[in-house]
């Protein structure tokens, strides 16, 4: 039972504070202002998993293999993931003439900058420990196309995929012709993965936003949770220059009556999405009042965290994924989990904390700080921006002990790539610039312009092909010798770190 007044009313709260409140008074960054808007919002506050399956190889079958490249193929005829029209017209469509498969099944609607993937995981897995059949869909893809979507923690098979393909291939060409614009690459995949839960069929659906929320393909959805995860500058061509306007798109996905749980976010965010709650007489549950992070401390391959829920307290859960910004996500996690079970609001009691704790306990998150290689240590993670990069910077230092760090960037042309350099700048002793084989990926040598402006010449190297980056990286590493605690992270793009796991033997 949470210590929490019945009535919800801050002024009740025991003095001196506790230490959950005493975080909040650290940790929360309040504005006068939202109490306005907070004042006609209902907040949810207590009254009275799954294995994860790894990165999927390329099938073994040479004629799926074949059968597996002939629809990627056809896919990538496509608009790509960063050509938009903004606008849910065309999935609507295809939704309508495949019948509404996104209707059958409840689902959790994930948005925000960073953190959607690994917190879409941790949902899933602790519905699953809960004995529901899940669907997830995530984006974009580590290593194989099959990855975006998963049953029961799982990624469907090359042979579901392409089965799923298949029978919604007729109904696309049918909408192709019938819209100014063919269906785009995103598109397609979003209606397969409501078509595969559908078919399934999946008691909840785990849904993450591509890009956005209002006309982001998922948005076909009415998501009975809806969740933002901590948004901050980027994608801003598309969604605007501040985090408040950027919250304005993402809000999109905030539906009538929904549950919304909202992790931390900057003043402007929060504004704009506890407006949005009102408008649509949502149910709000904020991170740093109604649920939050406890305590954590290091452990052995994570860490060990107490959590508040809707619903109580849960201690000592045990999640192997590092950094505080996965302890915070494992908190929305739990109270989005909650939320969908009506914990807060139709039933008071926490949780069965030893099935929540088993399920954190097999959480896995690939290419998100994930060692794939000893003697010296290899670590991958799929930081992109400025804001993902800052934590992985401090994530790093509180979970490993390098006394040498050498990293290894490839990174998309259409980011920030600079303020991405700088929030690394003080952990790499030097830096090995890069490029994917993504007709997005930044050119190594105008990557490298920039690095010797952050990092100084003497501390950049140039290896256009991602097998020499690795190679010279590994060897800059070891410089001090085997015992001496060198290791490389590889970082800057999902593409980049997909590629360097599979060069070292990983899927």
């Amino acid at each position: 039972m949470s210590e929490l007044p019945p009535n919800g009313n801050q002024d009740d709260l025991p003095d001196p504070l506790d230490p959950f409140d005493e975080i909040i008074a650290e940790e929360t960054d309040r504005d006068p202002d939202l109490a306005v808007i907070e004042a006609g919002s209902r907040t949810l506050r207590t009254q009275g998993g799954a294995p994860q399956a790894d990165v999927p190889t390329r099938p073994e079958d040479p004629e799926v293999d074949k059968a597996l490249r002939e629809v990627e193929a056809e896919l990538a005829t496509r608009w790509g993931e960063t050509k938009l029209e903004p606008s849910v017209d065309r999935i609507a469509a295809l939704m309508d003439v495949l019948g509404d498969p996104q209707r059958s099944y409840p689902s959790i609607h994930i948005t925000g900058t960073n953190g959607k993937t690994s917190t879409a995981r941790m949902v899933e897995a602790l519905l699953g420990a809960f004995d529901l059949r899940t669907g997830r869909y995530t984006s974009p893809h580590v290593q194989s196309i099959t990855e975006r979507i998963s049953l029961d923690g799982a990624p469907i098979s090359a042979e579901r995929f392409i089965e799923t393909y298949e029978d919604i291939k007729a109904y696309v060409e049918m909408v192709d012709g019938t819209q100014e614009y063919r269906l785009s690459f995103f598109e397609v995949l979003t209606g397969m993965a409501y078509a595969a839960f559908s078919d399934a069929p999946v008691d909840v659906a785990v849904v993450e936003v591509g890009m956005g929320g209002s006309w982001d393909a998922t948005n076909v959805i009415d998501g009975d949770v809806a969740v933002v995860t901590p948004i901050d500058l980027d994608h801003t061509d598309r969604l605007g220059e501040t985090t408040g306007e950027i919250a304005a798109e993402k809000g999109g996905i905030i539906k009538q009556d929904a549950t919304v749980i909202l992790a931390q976010q900057p003043v402007d965010a929060a504004q704009v999405l506890l407006k949005k709650a009102v408008e649509v007489d949502a149910t709000v549950a904020r991170e740093g009042l109604e649920f939050g992070v406890v305590a954590r401390q290091v452990a052995v391959g994570g860490q060990m965290v107490t959590l508040r829920g809707l619903g109580g307290e849960y201690p000592e859960v045990y999640l192997p994924l590092h950094g505080p910004y996965q302890a915070h996500n494992a908190a929305v996690a739990l109270a989005a989990v909650e939320a969908f079970f009506g914990v807060g609001s139709q039933r008071p009691d926490p949780l069965d904390i030893d099935t929540v704790r088993k399920a954190f306990a097999a959480v896995s998150s690939p290419g998100r700080l994930e060692v794939v290689r000893r003697s010296p240590t290899v670590v991958l993670d799929a930081a992109h921006n400025p804001a993902g990069a800052r934590a992985t910077a401090e994530a790093v230092g509180e979970a490993f002990d390098f006394s040498r760090l050498i990293g290894v960037v490839g990174a998309s042309g259409d980011k920030n790539v600079r303020g991405l350099l700088e929030a690394f700048e003080p952990i790499f002793a030097e830096v090995v610039v890069t490029q994917n084989s993504s007709h997005r990926a930044m050119d190594a040598d105008e990557l490298a312009a920039i690095a010797v402006e952050v990092f100084g010449d003497d501390r950049v190297q140039v290896e256009p092909r991602l097998p020499d980056a690795l190679e010279a990286a590994v060897t800059l590493a070891e410089e001090e010798g085997e015992f001496a605690g060198g290791a490389v992270l590889v970082t800057g793009s999902v593409i980049t770190v997909g590629e360097a796991r599979l060069l070292l033997g990983k899927g």
